[in-house]
C-alpha cells in the first residue's frame, strides 16, 4: 500500500459535496433497514475501528454516520490514556469486554492500535515490542473473524495544515472549545512521528485491510465510510429468520 503521504487527504476532483450529502441522506435509510435486519439474523457481529491524527474527525463521523442507527444495537467505545488498573493487565485487557456479541455493532473511537501509536511516539516501546504487538493483533483481528465478528478498520486521513486549522477552530469556536486539550499542540508537533508509525501500522496490521478514507472535507469522509458500511453489510446476505414452529 501507498504510504500517507502519497495518498490524498481531499475528495477526487470533480466530487459533489451535494450530492455527497444527498447520499449520506440515502444511505442513512439503507443503514437504519440493514442493521435491523443483522441483529434480526443473529449470525455476525460488527466491530468498526476508527483511528486517525488527532482532529481527524472520529467524532464527527460517529455521530454523522451512526445516527440513523437503533442504540439497541450499537455501541460506542473510547479508548484514551490507560488507567492505573489497565496498565496493571496486558495492553489487550481493557479490549475484551467491548468486543460485540453477535447481533450487535461496536464502534471503537481510536482502539488497540492506541498501545501501539502513543509508546511508540514517545519511544516507549522496543522494536520487539512493537512487533510482538502488531503480531497479536493480527491474531486477535483473525480470531474475531474465525468467530464470525467482521472487522472494518478506518483511517481518518487529513492533511497537517487541516490538523492546524481544526485546532485553530477549537479555540476561537465556542461551541468547540470544550474539545480542546494542550495535547492537541503536543501531538501537532509529533505529526511526522505519528505518520510514520501510522505507516508501519497500516502495513504490519492488514490481514484485515484498512481503509484509508480522504478526510479534509469532512462531507466526503462522512459520506464515504457510510458507503464503505453499507457495501458491507449488503455482501453480507442478511436474512430474517423464519418463525419457530
Amino acid at each position: 500500500m501507498k504510504e500517507l503521504k502519497d495518498i490524498s487527504t481531499l475528495p477526487p476532483e470533480q466530487t459533489s459535496k451535494n450530492k455527497c450529502k444527498d447520499g449520506l441522506t440515502a444511505l442513512h435509510k439503507q443503514l437504519f433497514e440493514l442493521q435491523n435486519v443483522f441483529y434480526a439474523d443473529g449470525r455476525y457481529g460488527l466491530l468498526i475501528i476508527l483511528q486517525g491524527m488527532d482532529t481527524s474527525g472520529k467524532d464527527g463521523t460517529i455521530r454523522h454516520v451512526m445516527t440513523c442507527m437503533n442504540p439497541m444495537g450499537l455501541r460506542v467505545q473510547s479508548f484514551k490514556k490507560p488507567t492505573e488498573e489497565e496498565e496493571k493487565h496486558d495492553f489487550l485487557w481493557r479490549i475484551y469486554p467491548h468486543i460485540p456479541a453477535k447481533s450487535m455493532m461496536q464502534v471503537f473511537n481510536r482502539s488497540y492500535y492506541e498501545d501501539i501509536i502513543v509508546p511508540s511516539v514517545n519511544n516507549a516501546l522496543t522494536e520487539d515490542k512493537l512487533k510482538h504487538r502488531c503480531s497479536l493483533i493480527n491474531e486477535l483481528e483473525q480470531h474475531l473473524i474465525q468467530n464470525d465478528i467482521h472487522v472494518l478498520k478506518f483511517f481518518l486521513h487529513i492533511s497537517k495544515d487541516e490538523q492546524e486549522e481544526r485546532i485553530r477552530e477549537r479555540l476561537s469556536k465556542p461551541h468547540k472549545r470544550w474539545k480542546y486539550s494542550k495535547e492537541d499542540d503536543k501531538a501537532a508537533k509529533k505529526w511526522d512521528a505519528y505518520t510514520g508509525i501510522y505507516n508501519k501500522l497500516i502495513a504490519e496490521c492488514n490481514k484485515i485491510p484498512w481503509h484509508v478514507i480522504p478526510a479534509d472535507k469532512r462531507w466526503y469522509r462522512n459520506y464515504t465510510v457510510a458507503k464503505i458500511l453499507t457495501e458491507h453489510l449488503e455482501k453480507l446476505n442478511l436474512k430474517y429468520p423464519k418463525p419457530q414452529k
